[in-house]
C-alpha cells in the first residue's frame, strides 16, 4: 500500500469530519486535527492563521497539560479548554495519534461544544485505527 496515498485519503477524511462539525454547530469559528507531534493533518482556520504553527501550539500545549495532570494524579489527559476573550478553543485527544483543537465564538454553549468535540476526536481516533 502506498504510504502517501493513505496519508492523503486520511487528510482529506479529516477534512470531511472537519466540515461536519463547522455545519452542525454554527458557532465554531476554527478547526484542526494534528498528530500529536505538530503536523497538521486538516484545518479549516481563519485567514491568516499559520496551520503549522498552530499545529505545533496545540500539540506542545497538549503534552504540557498531560504532564502537569499526571503530576496531580488527575489521571490521563482528555481535553484542554482554554477561555479566551473571543471565545473557547479546546484540545481534544483523538486516539493515540491525533489532537482536535476546535475555536468557537464566545456565545458557543460550551457543555454542548465539550461533548461535540470529544464525538468527533471518537470519530478521529476510529478513522486512524483504520489507517
Amino acid at each position: 500500500m502506498n504510504t502517501l496515498l493513505t496519508q492523503d485519503a486520511l487528510a482529506s477524511r479529516a477534512r470531511g469530519v472537519l466540515r461536519s462539525l463547522h455545519a452542525g454547530l454554527a458557532e465554531v469559528e476554527a478547526s484542526a486535527v494534528v498528530t500529536r507531534d505538530g503536523f497538521t493533518i486538516a484545518s479549516l482556520l481563519s485567514t491568516g492563521t499559520d496551520p503549522d504553527r498552530f499545529g505545533a501550539m496545540c500539540a506542545s500545549l497538549l503534552a504540557l497539560a498531560a504532564r502537569a495532570s499526571r503530576e496531580v494524579d488527575r489521571g490521563n489527559l482528555r481535553q484542554i479548554i482554554l477561555d479566551g476573550q473571543q471565545g473557547p478553543l479546546l484540545l481534544t485527544h483523538g486516539g493515540d495519534s491525533a489532537v482536535l483543537a476546535v475555536a468557537a465564538t464566545p456565545r458557543a454553549n460550551l457543555g454542548r461544544l465539550i461533548l461535540e468535540t470529544r464525538r468527533v476526536a471518537t470519530d478521529l481516533a476510529t478513522l486512524w485505527a483504520q489507517a
